[in-house]
């Protein structure tokens, strides 16, 4: 039985006195939500947090709303309650289709939006028990001095695997961050960086409030696809978010693919657009927009699973979100 250690759990009653927490045990301190990403990783010893900061009742991190022509979603709501909200499906049902991918029905009742996007990097050699990381001598992310993944590298390449992130970069999302200077504002697409030991531009002490997504404009279409062992519980082996805009004929005037699992940090697809921008989604140009992405992707062996063969799904996952948009 891997047991955790002990620690103190904090309940504050609001944004404020969370931040004051997370300020005062810094260094010591992690935030904690729905938890199914962190108790685990804590029963690992690959954090040993002395204080816990509760989120999940904080007012300010809750509500789903239509706002100045935004989608407000609070950070802590659910991704069970976000895969079914008439909201989301209506406006952004990629991003509830993806809420839907995470995990299984249990865990996706607790984890939460804002828990999805600040997910830790995952990698084979780091998600594992203190024995056996012990055994192999540690690993960059982790205690030691070598990259497992790439003999001789200096920098940790962690796979990013969360699910929704690919696709509120792709819809242009933004997230709202607090912390003790303040509140602040920063797109999704500027939020990670490629260091997987730490993927976010972010201090430790700093909270994400809320996600604002941009309400879709006319003939905006969306599709998420992801990759995984099995139908539900495991995490990504690829995921790929795609949004195009097409005018009423049916040609693509906007498209927009971001893909993630394969390194630190969800990326853009570029050239894709103009592969497809002035023409009809048909079988010859979802062909050669899938041949592009698939010369871009190049996954590191960071997951179990081969990389070779992850990259060969890639293009497949672009023709069926296409033909999906296309329909």
């Amino acid at each position: 039985m891997l047991r955790l250690h002990p620690y103190v759990y904090h309940r504050p009653r609001a944004l404020e006195e969370a931040l004051e927490l997370l300020e005062r045990h810094a260094g010591d301190v992690l935030p904690i939500a729905g938890g199914t990403d962190l108790v685990p990783n804590m029963k690992h010893k690959l954090f040993t947090p002395g204080h816990l900061v509760a989120l999940r009742g904080l007012p300010e991190l809750r509500g789903i709303e239509l706002r100045d022509g935004h989608l407000r979603i609070g950070a802590v709501e659910s991704l069970h309650d976000l895969s079914v909200h008439p909201l989301l499906r209506e406006h952004a049902p990629a991003l509830a289709t993806a809420c839907a991918a995470v995990s299984g029905p249990q865990l996706r009742r607790m984890g939460t939006i804002g828990g999805n996007v600040c997910l830790d990097t995952r990698c084979t050699y780091y998600n594992q028990t203190l024995f056996w990381r012990k055994a192999l001598g540690y690993c960059l992310k982790k205690d030691g001095e070598i990259c497992h993944v790439v003999p001789g590298g200096t920098r940790c390449v962690a796979a990013h695997s969360a699910d929704t992130p690919p696709v509120l970069m792709a819809l242009g999302a933004s997230v709202d961050i607090a912390g003790p200077e303040g509140l602040r504002s920063m797109p999704l697409s500027r939020l990670f960086t490629s260091n997987g030991i730490w993927n976010r531009r972010m201090e430790a002490t700093e909270i994400v409030v809320a996600v604002d997504v941009p309400l879709p404009s006319a003939g905006l279409r969306m599709s998420f696809q992801k990759l995984r062992p099995r139908g539900s519980i495991d995490f990504s082996l690829v995921n790929l978010a795609v949004v195009a805009r097409l005018d009423g004929e049916g040609v693509v005037m906007e498209l927009e693919m971001v893909i993630s699992a394969l390194g630190s940090y969800p990326r853009r697809i570029g050239k894709v657009e103009e592969a497809a921008a002035g023409n009809r989604l048909t079988a010859s140009v979802i062909d050669a927009v899938a041949e592009q992405a698939f010369r871009q992707c190049h996954p590191l062996g960071n997951i179990t699973t081969d990389a070779e063969w992850r990259r060969a799904m890639v293009p497949v996952l672009v023709r069926r979100a296409l033909q999906e948009i296309a329909a």
